[in-house]
């Protein structure tokens, strides 16, 4: 993987250069990659995942990806819902969330492969969008639970895969079960690294554990927790996956 960047006006991308190229898109490496209208007007939207950001996954010319923008919820959303405030273009959330995806993707970690950030810049402002390798046949943990097909063994699966990242020092902010996916193998996997870093070991490792409990009881599966958390203590196979 090679990290680049280019400008085009007031949009700042940043790329997996052997992505882009494998791609074979036309045009490549513009805004016009990040616009939801340019892949719709060539019918190249395949599915869209819901969530805040109505994310698109697309066809790439036979690789799949997934379309991510960025948008606020809660109060701030009443404000600026696709908004946030420019400190520099490599403090922005989008490039902030590619660099790490990747360090993490370099890493081994099973997150998605990134392909492409985008950051519009206005004046005080910026909207982006993040694009990834969309994870062929998954779905989320809260799926698998919804339906009652999360077995323990997949559960003791996401114990040891959380700690393989707790592990490596990230701090996944918005841990919860939509953001773990489950692919057709069984196997886990972690997405949405929006506001995620790397940290030396503390609290916060809890406190993550604590927010998928949180999840969980949304989903009417509280008692899954222990099951999760056993799999998480199990350092012996904590790096199996």
């Amino acid at each position: 993987m090679h990290l680049a960047t280019c400008r085009t006006g007031k949009v700042f991308i940043l790329y997996d250069a052997d992505s882009l190229c494998d791609a074979n898109l036309t045009p490549q490496i513009t805004p016009q990659l990040f616009s939801p209208a340019h892949w719709r007007e060539t019918g190249r939207v395949v599915g869209e995942a819901p969530g805040r950001g109505s994310s698109l996954f697309l066809d790439a010319d036979g690789a799949q990806w997934v379309l991510r923008p960025y948008r606020r919820g809660g109060l701030m959303a009443r404000f600026a819902r696709q908004r946030y405030l420019w400190t520099g273009r490599e403090r922005t959330r989008a490039f902030r969330e590619l660099r790490l995806t990747a360090e993490l993707y370099a890493r081994g970690l099973p997150v998605p492969r990134p392909v492409a950030a985008a950051v519009t810049h206005h004046g005080l402002c910026y909207e982006a969008a993040l694009i990834t390798v969309r994870i062929t046949d998954a779905r989320s943990l809260a799926d698998r639970l919804i339906e009652g097909s999360a077995s323990d063994a997949l559960l003791e699966a996401v114990g040891r895969t959380i700690r393989r990242f707790h592990d490596t020092g990230l701090d996944h902010v918005d841990l919860n079960a939509r953001n773990l996916l489950v692919d057709a193998e069984e196997r886990v996997w972690l997405i949405d690294l929006d506001r995620c870093r790397l940290r030396t070991p503390g609290s916060w490792q809890e406190a993550n554990l604590r927010r998928l409990d949180r999840s969980l009881a949304k989903f009417g599966a509280s008692e899954d927790g222990a099951t999760i958390r056993r799999g998480y203590a199990d350092v012996t196979t904590a790096w199996r996956g």
